[in-house]
């Protein structure tokens, strides 16, 4: 009995060793293998040579590798007695195939395609794509304002995504709708495009372009951008290719004005990038952010990849301002210089003259059909900010203190003295939050001392500074109740 019952266990670690070799071996299966030598993947290069050491190379190299040696051969005679001698020589020795052994991490290995004869589920469901007014509703929840700015990112995202399941309707293409966002610092572009991609559960890469420098230069190559939107799928081509990419700091490209060097930051990367808007393959490389010859490259195709591109564009209201004041004349229809001044939306009135002034290319804005703009943040929408959201920040604060069972309370004036301070500083909503951490500091470095707090009021006299926050035990409590 004994003997059988270790017989049994024997038996269940063998299926359970055998499960996790197959495991492993499904995964490994799910990979392509990639040539040594020229990094190509086996879809590209076609079938492998194992060889000895794990190493796998592509026939072509192999060939030429043959023929290299056939050529040294031929142009090189040595005895074996002087060959006995090189070999003996201190620090040469003999390389093997360990020498070359390297392993591929994981980052810069390529899901092999799906094959087309199987007919795997679309993507993308005509039926399941949230309607203009569902995705405006749900960014609602999160971005306070910007109606204007989330209708119009909800009807060109709703559209782009019938466009990539339905591919052609009647045999009539439909052309992508990249989009162009301008606004003040502050204001939510980043925050919106984010939101956006995690109610579409699509890929999202967001990139900065200020490091972004024509090919052959020090920094980003721009196929970088869709590189990082290939890492974001997790290596899949597939996917990447109906993902978004948001590129951050788009003004920051625009063409130098009087420059006699070479713009390898600026207008060549702009020239550069319009390939990319428009659809074309790529060669991208696989878990790295520049081509080299030790990095497997894939070829993605940006025919269905969402662009959206934001900028701050600083001056540019000058610049809309010297446009449209060119109409003041002497005379009865003259107009006064200053009239546009103080006029909060002048960035609404924006042109793509006025963009191509700033240095942006026209073949460049061509490519980005939809250019809207963000509103500068007022008090009141600063206030909502504060307490409206899902992940509001004094929500987050009293989600704290609430662990400590301490109630956490703000009245309407220190939410308005808190936005006027955010106002003066004029980073957007990005000031709010420096303006809390410091006067929550003391409160949250104090209350975990004390068990009898039971509630904190902020007051509009303690974010100015003339008074101290209204601190209420726990006792006090009960009895008011």
């Amino acid at each position: 009995m004994v003997n059988d019952d270790n017989n049994s266990t024997d038996n269940n670690n063998v299926d359970k060793s055998e499960n996790g070799d197959s495991s492993d071996k499904s995964n490994e299966d799910e990979y392509e293998k990639i040539c040594y030598v020229c990094r190509r993947p086996e879809s590209k290069a076609g079938t492998m040579i194992d060889m000895p050491g794990g190493i796998c190379v592509c026939a072509d190299c192999l060939q030429k590798s043959f023929n290299s040696f056939q050529n040294f051969g031929m142009n090189m005679s040595i005895s074996k007695d002087e060959l006995e001698e090189l070999l003996n020589t201190p620090g040469i020795h003999m390389m093997t195939t360990d020498d070359f052994r390297r392993e591929i991490p994981k980052k810069q290995k390529l899901k092999k395609k799906k094959s087309s004869e199987k007919k795997e589920a679309p993507v993308l469901d005509i039926n399941k794509i949230p309607a203009p007014h569902v995705i405006k509703g749900k960014l609602d929840d999160y971005v306070i304002g910007q109606d204007y700015a989330k209708k119009v990112m909800s009807v060109a995202v709703y559209n782009h995504y019938k466009r990539v399941a339905t591919n052609t309707m009647d045999e009539i293409e439909i052309e992508k709708s990249n989009m162009l966002m301008i606004g003040p610092t502050g204001s939510g572009k980043t925050y919106l495009v984010k939101t956006l991609a995690k109610l579409l559960d699509v890929p999202l890469a967001i990139t900065d372009a200020t490091s972004l420098t024509e090919a052959g230069y020090i920094g980003d190559d721009i196929e970088s951008v869709v590189s990082k939107l290939l890492a974001a799928a997790d290596n899949d081509v597939e996917r990447a290719e109906t993902g978004i990419i948001f590129i951050d700091e788009i003004d920051k490209i625009a063409k130098k004005q009087n420059t006699s060097s070479r713009d390898v930051s600026g207008e060549s990367v702009q020239q550069g990038m319009l390939k990319l808007l428009e659809g074309s393959e790529v060669e991208v490389p696989v878990g790295a952010t520049s081509k080299n010859a030790m990095v497997p490259l894939a070829t993605v195709n940006t025919k269905n990849i969402l662009f959206i591109c934001g900028g701050a564009f600083p001056d540019l209201e000058d610049i809309i301002k010297e446009r449209l004041n060119k109409q003041a004349a002497i005379g009865f229809q003259s107009e006064l210089t200053d009239k546009y001044d103080n006029d909060p939306n002048i960035m609404k009135k924006v042109t793509s003259e006025d963009l191509r002034k700033f240095g942006m290319i026209p073949e460049f804005l061509g490519r980005l059909p939809i250019v809207f703009t963000l509103d500068g943040l007022t008090e009141d929408m600063l206030v909502k900010i504060l307490t409206d959201p899902k992940n509001a920040i004094i929500k987050q604060y009293q989600k704290l203190l609430e662990l400590d069972e301490v109630k956490l309370e703000f009245t309407e004036g220190a939410l308005r003295t808190i936005a006027k301070k955010a106002i003066e500083k004029k980073t957007g909503a990005r000031a709010l939050r420096a303006i809390i951490e410091k006067f929550m500091l003391d409160i949250m470095y104090e209350i975990p001392k004390d068990d009898n707090i039971g509630t904190v009021k902020i007051t509009e006299e303690y974010i100015n500074g003339t008074g101290g926050p209204v601190i209420g035990m726990r006792g006090q409590d009960l009895i008011e109740g």
